[in-house]
């Protein structure tokens, strides 16, 4: 029996990055192993507790039924005094949409802004979804590499050489995953500029945006001509540590929302009302759970990568948002694949062969920063027992220390 050609577009090359990960996992939770898992984005905090309690409340108010195709009202009204407070732009309910997490707002918006015989331009390396999501669409994906000796910020002359007739859609992630790089004022300007000039849609993925610690996150949504043209994606998962909530939100122009409607009413068919309301207090309230997280991570980043500077013939590069660093191994000799089985062999620990994400990310690794500091020290010190590190002086980060 055959199937369909979608299956191949779905296959994309970020889909082998994850072997190593399985591989651990199942070491650890088969054979017992003591395997220090760093290879997803999985937050290891406590969810607020308000959140919780808001939810457990609503299963035993009954709250189990059908919620709206796009949305609760109050949640969208929610989102939307959020997104207005935080971008000085007028949003309401009708520019809201809810979606079961990020990774299916991007799905879902690139279903509906781009398809066969368009072009999206996303820059390389990128997280390991994207490329299916835009193979789905029947749009063809061009990528533009980031550049290690650029810190991987943008080519502003690349992304504009880029462009073509047949383009429809600029795709950005800043803090990016899975470089880490937080996107100024200077490239975001010129990246909003191209899509004015061009007549381009601007598919944001800002699901970080409440990591960026090296310097304030930016949504091109704020810059003059941007809102009918931008597309914002974001979620809960991150923010607050509850990924397994599938709460995520799309903002965009009016006229974008009935056409949501008609896509998710023939896939998920609206969203569980019982976390919905869970969801409220993360966007109505002040949070402490969730206003540690940022600080949590940049001195994760900064305890293991201070550690890792002194891996033999290892490089680190620093993030300037996110949960993620990278360790660039390529002076080693070794690919970054057997690099990480060397590792998760020799000691136990696990982090992903960032090659998946694109080859501008060849002999690097994504280590994340989702384990306790103690744990994040004891990985560290395996690491670099590892790569056997001489007497010699450690090799310096690739970043500054953040002002």
């Amino acid at each position: 029996m055959r199937f369909s050609p979608l299956v191949d577009r779905l296959a994309g090359r970020g889909s082998a990055a994850w072997r190593i990960h399985f591989e651990a996992v199942q070491r650890r939770d088969r054979d017992g192993k003591d395997v220090i898992l760093l290879t997803v984005g999985d937050p290891d905090q406590k969810p607020p507790a308000a959140m919780v309690e808001a939810t457990v409340k609503a299963l035993r108010a009954g709250h189990t039924g059908y919620a709206g195709i796009v949305g609760p009202l109050p949640l969208r009204e929610a989102i939307a005094r959020r997104v207005a407070g935080r971008t000085g732009i007028v949003t309401t309910a009708e520019n809201v949409v809810i979606v079961p997490g990020a990774q299916a707002g991007l799905f879902c918006a690139l279903q509906l802004l781009a398809g066969p015989g368009d072009e999206v331009i996303l820059a390389e390396p990128m997280y390991a979804t994207y490329e299916a999501v835009v193979g789905v669409s029947g749009a063809t994906l061009v990528n533009v590499p980031l550049k290690p000796e650029n810190n991987f910020h943008p080519d502003l002359r690349a992304l504009e050489a880029a462009i073509t007739p047949r383009t429809r859609v600029l795709w950005i992630n800043s803090p990016h995953n899975p470089t880490g790089a937080v996107l100024d004022r200077h490239e975001i300007e010129t990246i909003a500029g191209l899509c004015r000039r061009h007549d381009l849609w601007l598919l944001s993925d800002e699901v970080y945006e409440d990591l960026a610690y090296a310097r304030p996150h930016i949504s091109p949504r704020t810059l003059p001509g941007m809102a009918e043209r931008t597309v914002v994606i974001s979620s809960l998962s991150k923010s607050h540590a509850v990924p397994g909530f599938r709460t995520g939100w799309i903002v965009g122009p009016a006229a974008l929302t009935p056409h949501l409607f008609n896509l998710i009413l023939c896939m998920t068919y609206g969203g569980p009302p019982f976390i919905h309301d869970g969801a409220l207090p993360a966007l109505t309230q002040e949070l402490p759970e969730a206003a540690s997280l940022r600080a949590d991570y940049r001195r994760r980043a900064e305890l293991l990568g201070g550690l890792l500077q002194q891996a033999r013939n290892c490089r680190v590069v620093m993030p300037e948002g996110g949960m993620f660093l990278l360790l660039d191994v390529r002076g080693t000799g070794m690919s970054a694949t057997e690099f990480a089985r060397g590792l998760l062999d020799a000691e136990n620990v696990a982090l992903l062969p960032a090659d998946g994400f694109g080859p501008s990310l060849a002999g690097h690794l994504r280590v994340s920063l989702t384990q306790p500091d103690a744990r994040l020290a004891e990985a560290g010190e395996r690491i670099v027992r590892y790569a056997a590190p001489p007497a010699a002086a450690p090799v310096k980060a690739e970043a500054a220390p953040y002002d």
